[in-house]
Formats: structure tokens, sequence, C-alpha cells
């Protein structure tokens, strides 16, 4: 008789343990959630995908406390050269720019490859939980009662895993090197290969020794499970976009060659012969990608390449025939792969907000932009936030709506920014005025200029919605309603430089206790809080330190979101932690010129000494001058509030308690609510 599998119970199940979902695993370790996440490879990635690191990203990882491991590692790019034919058809340099927009970060785009920075996140995860990455396991099943949908305490998602073999679960790889061995490729997860899913079930229902499965019950499930996305393909979910005829080589290899900005980021567009982009990476490595123009040659009929005739051989004398005269050659080999330009977007990003899609399941683009990796992190990073805080019961489930509102329009402004993109770069220069079905260079050079600002990753901007409290933008598409609506209305004019639906800049600030400098980003780590950031403005004035004094009486009362929202036993900075920045002279003041609900006493570590700041000049590192470059008037000060994923939800006046108070009330669960589980 067959043994019935066996059964559990999990608070969040992620499928897929690439970069987003390793992120969604990392908040959910950060927020104390019980998760499983499971990956049908047996292995880890150890070369190359994935390797721009954008700024917005780089803050994140900081804020996590693992920033500071892919800096040192990584290879910094500072500068881009362009490259362009002259009238002789001759490749020159045209003009060098700056790959990072100056000052938008304190972080510049960095590349690092994908194994390292999964590394990051597996090292993270470890340290802070007992969930760890369960290799060789394929979903086979999945049911959804959706019934039970809006019951908080349900596990309306049923997965059948089915564990495979430690060789059903390696890819295989074609043998690319001179002597016959396989050097690593990325083509079983390239667009040009189909998905080995079925093959990989077929297989594991003939291995008795792998042929075990599980029944595993979920309250949330992530599919971040790539392009061919079996989550996605369950839920009937499908991919709607077109895929262009540019196909593009990849190869990561320790040049040889005479060209003089290998070690550069390089856009080289050739007369005739495609275009080539060259990423410096770590370790003496130089990413190549590299568009083959015989496409004719490689194709066997239809709209798909026949990825048997692409090696690494044929995409380096595709290489060396558009970056002549100038030669290019190499004895190392780390990685390689092809794929062809599409730019397609998911119909759906979640069931019910149950079930949810991140990453290349929901949204697949070209790669040369750096935006695959970082996107669908920031995907994860997004919606892991609001799915601990919903299953720990401090928020409702109406904020997770809002993972598919944001991310999705994210997801089609990225689609339109590399339409343009990888058509600009993929086309011919144009020869003269007069070629109009060639690329005008100089239109290439403001295009790329004004994408870096995008690709950055801090020109974000949410909509309205219960967490965002701004005018809602109804040119973003969908039907707005009072449940997604916010609640209150922001007063962006108090501090115009600090963008409600955009990510908190960072100025530095002082410690008002020791002195100690800190980036304000600094002071706002990944764990899930909220921030009610108090601007109090110039408190030697007596004015404005009575405002500051009716806000304090007001969060200190007994009915306040602080201790309404606050579960009894919890330390008092776990839901909401309320940072002070203030603009008299730091030697005027001590922190004990400030209410206690501003400084939070502890029986056992005392006074928090770190929750009040100032803007003053620091005696090794200047003035940050935060009110200035927040456009904050000392004499009126305000009240910021930050979600836990660092994004400004309210902009307010000082005293205006009532505003913050009714803005948490639309989606945050009272003490009695939380033991009630509703």
């Amino acid at each position: 008789m067959t043994s019935q599998p066996s059964e559990s119970k999990v608070d969040v199940l992620i499928v897929g343990a690439g970069p987003a979902g390793l992120m969604m695993a990392t908040w959910m370790a950060k927020c104390g959630i019980s998760c499983r996440i499971v990956d049908k490879r047996g292995t880890k990635v150890f070369n190359g995908q994935a390797d721009g690191l954008q700024c917005r990203t780089l803050e994140i990882f900081d804020s996590f406390g693992f920033g500071d491991r892919a800096w040192k590692e990584a290879n910094h790019m500072l500068e881009i050269c362009l490259w362009n034919p002259d009238k002789d058809g001759v490749i020159r340099r045209s003009d060098r720019i700056p790959d990072t927009i100056p000052g938008i970060s304190r972080f510049q785009q960095v590349v690092l490859h994908q194994g390292r920075i999964e590394r990051f996140f597996l090292d993270f995860i470890a340290a802070h939980s007992d969930i760890r990455v369960e290799r060789g396991v394929l979903p086979s099943k999945l049911e959804f009662d959706e019934s039970l949908a809006e019951d908080t305490d349900a596990y309306p998602i049923t997965v059948t895993l089915r564990h495979l073999s430690e060789e059903e679960a390696t890819p295989g790889q074609v043998a690319t090197s001179a002597n016959g061995g396989a050097v690593q490729d990325g083509l079983f997860r390239s667009n040009l290969a189909a998905d080995d899913t079925a093959d990989l079930l077929k297989a594991a229902d003939l291995n008795a020794k792998a042929n075990t499965t599980e029944v595993v019950r979920a309250k949330y499930m992530l599919g971040a499970d790539g392009a061919h996305s079996w989550v996605r393909r369950e839920l009937g979910f499908c991919l709607e976009g077109e895929t262009t005829d540019y196909i593009w080589g990849v190869l990561d290899i320790v040049p040889l060659t005479n060209f003089p900005d290998i070690r550069s980021r390089c856009a080289i567009h050739s007369a005739s012969s495609g275009s080539v982009m060259v990423i410096p990476r770590e370790n003496k490595l130089v990413r190549l990608y590299i568009q083959l123009t015989t496409t004719e040659k490689l194709g066997e009929g239809g709209s798909r390449a026949d990825r048997s005739k692409i090696t690494p051989d044929v995409i380096l004398k595709a290489a060396q025939k558009i970056m002549a005269p100038y030669t290019l050659s190499y004895r190392k080999l780390d990685w390689w792969t092809a794929y062809q330009i599409g730019q397609r977007v998911g119909s759906r990003f979640s069931k019910n907000e149950r079930i949810f899609l991140a990453g290349d399941a929901v949204h697949t683009h070209s790669p040369k932009a750096g935006q695959g990796m970082n996107v669908s992190m920031q995907d994860a990073y997004n919606l892991g936030w609001k799915v601990a805080s919903v299953v720990k019961g401090t928020s409702s489930r109406a904020i997770l709506s809002t993972y598919e509102s944001e991310r999705k329009q994210i997801a089609k402004d990225l689609i339109d920014f590399d339409h343009r993109f990888s058509r600009l770069f993929s086309g011919r220069p144009a020869k003269d005025l007069m070629d109009e079905e060639g690329i005008n260079m100089e239109q290439f050079k403001a295009a790329f200029e004004k994408g870096n600002m995008f690709a950055s990753g801090i020109a974000v901007n949410y909509d309205a919605s219960n967490i965002i409290a701004k005018t809602a933008d109804t040119s973003s598409g969908g039907a707005k309603t009072t449940a997604n609506l916010p609640s209150v209305d922001s007063t962006q004019a108090l501090a115009p430089k600090v963008k409600v639906g955009m990510r908190m800049p960072s100025v530095k600030v002082l410690n008002q206790s020791d002195a100690r400098p800190w980036h304000l980003q600094e002071r706002l780590p990944s764990n899930g809080t909220w921030r009610v950031l108090v601007f109090a403005g110039d408190v030697g004035d007596a004015g404005q330190k009575a405002r500051m004094l009716r806000l304090a009486d007001s969060l200190a009362a007994p009915t306040s979101f602080l201790r309404r929202y606050t579960p009894a036993a919890a330390r008092y900075d776990s839901v909401f932690e309320v940072l002070t920045v203030h603009a008299a002279p730091r030697a005027s003041v001590t922190i004990f010129d400030f209410p206690e609900v501003l400084r939070p006493f502890d029986e056992l570590d005392g006074w928090d000494y770190n929750k009040i700041f100032v803007d003053d000049e620091s005696y090794h590192e200047g003035h940050g001058r935060i009110y200035e470059e927040f456009g904050i008037d000392p004499k009126e000060g305000c009240v910021i509030v930050l979600r836990p994923d660092q994004y400004v939800s309210y902009v307010g006046a000082l005293d205006d308690y009532a505003s913050v108070d009714k803005f948490f009330s639309s989606f945050m669960l009272s003490r009695q609510a939380q033991v009630n589980g509703k």
C-alpha cells in the first residue's frame, strides 16, 4: 500500500530561490514569519546570470545590514563611454558620461554576479531564522480555496511538492570548451529554451528514489519561479506583450584586447555589424552583451531562434566584427548565454491577495539596462513587509492590494523604458540627417542619460492608496475605490523635496546625545517598523517648542495610535518608531529637553539615546543641512510618515496629530483585533 504524503502548514510558501524569492524570505526571516522556500534546481547560482546592482537596491541591502559586503566585493561603474562610427565607418569614442547621476544616492551602480548576491541573502536568512532553501523540490499541484481568502486564520493554499534526485535537479550544460567539456551557461534559464518543469516531473515519476511527495498548506504564497513560472500557469495568468527579432549573446570572459575602454561601461554601435555593451566585472571579468545580426542563419523558421546554433564562438566572432579594428579574444570563459529580446507584463500580479507573482514570473525584458534582478528584488521588497504585517496581525489585509497597483505600474514603466532603450541600442546608426531608418546617436545619448534616473530605482513614485496619502493619479489606470484611497491628504508643501510616494532621500544628521553623524537612511533599517519622523524645527523658539509638545502629548496619550496598535507585550518601537530631527543648535539643548515619548525609557536598557537627532555641523563630516535639502522651514517643521520599506506615506503639519492617527486607523489593527485574529 502506498503511504499517504506527509502534510504540514506554513504561513508563507515561496517557490523559486532566485533573488526575488530570497528577498521575500529575507523579510520573513527578519520579521519572524513561518516560511518555506523551495527551488527545483539542486544548487544555487555560482556563475553568470544577472550582475547589475542599482542605487536603490544597494540602499535596500544596506537597510538589511549587508550592503557593505556588496559594495566591497563589486566592481564600481562610474563612467559610460559611447563609441560610434565616424564618417569612414570606424568606431571612435564619441562621449563620456557619468554612469550614475551624481547626488541622487549615497551609492552608485556596481556589478557583482548573482551567485554572490544570493550568498548575502542566504547568510542573512541563516543568521536570523531557521529558514533554509529546500533545493531539488518541485511543486506539482496547486489548489486554492477561494472561499477562505478573507479568513485571516485560514490556510486556503494547498501545494503538493515533489522531491527530485540530485541528477534530475541539475540543469544540463552544453559542451563548449575546446576539449569538449562544459562551461557553465545560462541557456536553461534563457527565453530561447523551453521550460523543463514537465520533463522534470516525468523523470521523477520514473525515479523511485526521488518520487517522494508532501502536501503543504499555506496562508500566503509567492511565485518567484522565473519567466517560465509554474505558479503563473497554474493560476491561469499570462504574460502580455511582444518578442522582437533582436537576439543577443552574452559572454563573461577575461578579455585579451587592445580596446582602450575595456574597464569602463561602454555602448558600442558599429556602422553595420550591430552593437556591443561592455560591462566590466569583478576579478578581471568583463561581460559583453553582443548583438547577433545573422539571425536568419540561426533560426529554423518561426519567431524563435535555434539555440543549438548559438555558441560562444559564434558570439565572440560577432563581437570581433563589431569592435574592429580593435582585437578581442579570451582564454578564460566563465559563463555564457543568449536571449531574444521581449517585453511582456503579467495580466495579473496576485490571486485574491493570497498568491502573488514577482520578478520574471510577471515581467520580462532585455537585461542591458541592468533592471531585471533589481526590479525583481524590489517587487519582493515591496510585498514582504506587507505580508509579514498581515500575518503578525498588526495590519489588515487591506494593504495587500497595493502590491499589484504599485508594482504593476512599475513593470509597465520598465517595459516602456526597455522598449525604447533596446531598440535604440539594437538599431543601426544613422548615416546622415536624411537616414530615417537609422538611429540618431545624439538621441541615443539623450535617452541613455534620461534612462539613468529610471534605471537607478530612485525615480519610483507610488500612486495614492490607503498607505500613500496623496491625490490619486487617475492616469495610472485602474478604478479607484474608497477602500484603496488615502484617508487623509498630505501637505506636500511642508517638505517639497520629500515626495510622497517616493523613497526617503538621505542626508547627514547628528545624534543629539553623542554628536555622531549618520545618514538618515542608516537609521531606517528594514525590520517591519513604521517610522514617524518628527521634524520639530527650531525648538529654541518658544512657539515652535509648544507645537512639538502638543504633538508629544497626543503621542503619549493612552488612546494614541502608538498604544492602540502596538501589542501589549511588545517593545515600544516594534510597530512604530518615532524619530525626531530638530534644528536648534545642538549645544543649546539636551535630550532631556524633549518629552519622554520622543526618548522612550526601558526598565532594562534605560533611556533610548538613538531617537533624537539634530541638523547641525559635524566635527569631521560637514553639515548635512537636512532642513534646507528637504525644503522644510525650521519655523514650521512637519511630520513625515515612512512605510517599513522607507517610502514616504504622509507629510503633514507638526501639531496635526489627528491626521496621522486617521491615516493609521484606516488599515492598522488594534490590540483587541490582533487578539481576536480579525
